[in-house]
């Protein structure tokens, strides 16, 4: 059965959503305006994806409807407060910076007093609306309805704004994921997007990829609301600092990392995965051995696996500008890591007994050329995808589509197929 997480995993701004600091300005005039005119409405919001999409943020969403549902009872009182700890987020900031310790602890505690004071003018409208919604991670269709609000929208309106970024964002990231899990047929994936957008979105994607069935992400902050464990390769900046040699650089990350990171070397330094994967199976070897590898299936099973003085894996990451040594050249196709490197690749290691070590491939993958890949039966054993994981872009609309509970919506829009959502529980409103 599918379960909401916990609201007080998210790191909700509060203050700042709940004065309107986030939300476009005709969503806080509308509120304004629906509050002076002591204008009491019920309706019915509906937010739905404008194409086919796999649905992640809605948790995130009822975390910001939980603890920003309701007005301040005096909000020039409340606009004044704000500004103070606007200001002295600033100042704590500067203090942090020439780390100040008795300047940050007298900031942080006057800060604290004006949120104290300003959450004692909220009124809290949460266990007021009627909200019913997707789970993370369940698809819809385009138009489709995912998360409905019932209520006063004088309480919530100012969410627009937030609530259909989170769902934006959260969700384009995960359909992307997902449409490359599906080409890659069974084939772990790993999320490596963090690079390529900025580090505040970074536990966000990480959470909408594990949710639409990635393997593995590669930040922290990724793994942030799953409480997982990041991984990660050898990365070209330590091949570097070893002088260029791969060998040196997979044999100080295996002495120095903790022995549950599985080691997964990057081997196309030289332009020859081929020839570098050869090469630091010897020299790693004789780091653990002490002795010559002879290449037995013996030895070679007992160097290659999950753990310390082990290769789990190599990683090929061939520029798309380069053809590897090992490829024939004929035409683009030759460049980069392609069909053709990746089977002469398997053949030549399990030649040599290394039937077990694991390719991994990256650069430049997304759903096309993961599916030609397993459209060819490529010996690939685990896919890392980056910056094309980040291209889809999924937007979401909200409409009143009932008020006072009659139809009332824009001429082309209307109340859509609810079935699919489930309620959410009065308990988690308290």
């Amino acid at each position: 059965m599918s379960k909401r997480l916990n609201p007080s995993i998210f790191k909700v701004p509060i203050d700042k959503i709940r004065t309107g600091y986030y939300a476009d300005k005709y969503f806080t005039r509308f509120v304004e305006v629906l509050k002076k005119d002591g204008l009491k409405r019920n309706a019915l919001y509906q937010f739905f994806p404008r194409k086919d999409s796999v649905i992640v943020g809605i948790d995130e969403a009822l975390s910001i409807l939980k603890f920003c549902t309701g007005y301040y009872k005096d909000e020039p009182k409340a606009m004044e407060l704000f500004e103070k700890i606007q200001m002295l987020e600033k100042k704590l900031q500067e203090a942090a910076h020439r780390m100040d310790k008795a300047e940050l602890l007298a900031i942080t505690s006057q800060k604290w007093d004006y949120r104290m004071l300003l959450n004692e003018l909220w009124v809290n409208k949460s266990s007021e609306i009627d909200v019913h919604a997707l789970f993370d991670g369940e698809e819809a269709r385009d138009m489709e309805p995912v998360l409905t609000i019932q209520g006063n929208p004088a309480y919530f309106g100012h969410l627009e704004t937030v609530l259909l970024g989170v769902l934006a964002r959260a969700s384009s990231t995960a359909t992307s994921v997902k449409k490359v899990v599906k080409a890659s047929r069974g084939k772990p994936i790993l999320f490596f997007s963090a690079r390529f957008d900025h580090y505040w979105v970074q536990a966000t994607d990480g959470y909408a990829a594990l949710k639409a069935g990635a393997f593995g992400v590669s930040t922290d902050a990724n793994a942030d609301y799953w409480g997982a464990e990041s991984a990660g390769t050898i990365p070209h900046a330590l091949i570097a600092c070893y002088n260029g040699s791969t060998s040196e650089a997979a044999i100080a990350f295996d002495k120095y990392i903790d022995g549950s990171v599985n080691r997964m070397v990057l081997v196309d330094w030289d332009n020859d995965v081929i020839g570098t994967t050869f090469k630091v199976v010897e020299d790693f070897y004789r780091y653990v051995r002490s002795e010559k590898f002879n290449w037995t299936r013996e030895e070679a099973d007992s160097i290659i696996g999950p753990g310390k003085n082990k290769i789990w894996g190599v990683r090929f990451d061939t520029s798309g500008t380069l053809r590897d040594r090992s490829v024939i050249p004929k035409d683009r196709s030759s460049l980069g890591v392609n069909p053709e490197l990746v089977w002469t690749a398997r053949k030549e290691f399990d030649n040599r007994n290394l039937n077990n070590l694991k390719i991994v491939v990256t650069g430049g993958f997304d759903e096309e050329k993961i599916n030609l890949f397993e459209t060819l039966n490529v010996p690939v054993d685990v896919y890392g995808v980056g910056a094309k994981l980040l291209r889809e872009k999924v937007d979401f609309t909200a409409d009143i589509v009932e008020v006072d509970s009659r139809p009332c919506a824009k001429v082309g829009r209307g109340k859509g197929d609810l079935s699919r959502l489930q309620k959410v529980s009065s308990s988690y409103w308290l």
